[in-house]
């Protein structure tokens, strides 16, 4: 049981990891035509939240990126990796909760978002990361 654990806990990982690299990787248009762009994405930005003030999303566009980006960096080299889960899990657990505010619940929904943030969460209770910086620090 335990090696499969390992297993899932290793593409749970990558696969958050690569999620987070990939949204950032597209507003910053390093993906080619299928980059959404800078602009799109403070546009979205502003959209999810809508009860924010117009001045400050340029901030939270930002801030997102930067988190998400060192997430991702985190989550893939499985370094403090039970830190980078939780942030995983409540950065993309408040993207939830603004995109139900601004859209409705379906929006969230249909794009997995609270599935995201499940994972995230449960990636956190693993008792041990297979192929990681954590476990080389512990061996």
């Amino acid at each position: 049981m335990k090696q499969y654990q390992g297993i899932a806990g290793l593409f749970l990982r990558l696969s958050l990891g690569t999620g987070f690299l990939s949204a950032v990787a597209s507003r910053l248009g390093l993906a080619g035509a299928r980059s959404s762009g800078w602009n799109k994405f403070l546009d979205y930005t502003a959209q999810v939240n809508s009860f924010a003030p117009k001045t400050i999303i340029p901030f939270i566009a930002i801030a997102s990126s930067v988190l998400e980006s060192g997430i991702a960096i985190m989550l893939l080299t499985g370094f403090k990796t039970k830190y980078a889960a939780c942030a995983a899990g409540l950065l993309t657990l408040l993207f939830a909760m603004a995109m139900s505010y601004s859209f409705g619940i379906k929006e969230p929904l249909d794009y997995s978002v609270f599935a995201f943030s499940g994972g995230a969460f449960l990636l956190a209770t693993m008792p041990y990361y297979k192929w990681s910086i954590d476990q080389m620090i512990n061996n």
